[in-house]
């Protein structure tokens, strides 16, 4: 596998071994909260550019569109706890970039549970 050694450092710099078990989910769908964000993220931009217009009142019923949308296209890499149980850490990419490794093109999403 290469770059393993870079792997390796990458996970002991965010999971010391001293620190007790590390937990992390691979794989799976995205969670509600990354795919809201990616939702919201993609609408306001293409808003920004002049694509569309949403009005106020209808933004959330716009972001569920876009949600259902959007949870065909992406899936999740990783999820795994970050300092204690409150925060998350994601990595998400698209089905098509992950088929064609385009790693490059995965996102890391920070979530906050509180």
């Amino acid at each position: 596998m290469p770059r393993l050694d870079e792997l390796c450092a990458l996970a002991n710099g965010l999971w010391p071994p001293d620190e007790g078990l590390a937990s992390a989910c691979i794989g799976g769908y995205v969670d509600d909260e990354v795919i809201t964000s990616i939702a919201e993220q993609t609408l306001a931009g293409r808003e920004k550019a002049g694509e569309i217009v949403i009005p106020v009142a209808k933004w959330y019923s716009h972001v569920e569109k876009e949600k259902r949308r959007l949870t065909s296209e992406w899936m999740s890499l990783a999820r795994f706890p970050l300092a204690d149980e409150f925060y998350y850490g994601s990595f998400v990419i698209r089905h098509d970039d992950l088929a064609a490794a385009r790693v490059d093109k995965a996102l890391s999403v920070t979530e906050f549970s509180e």
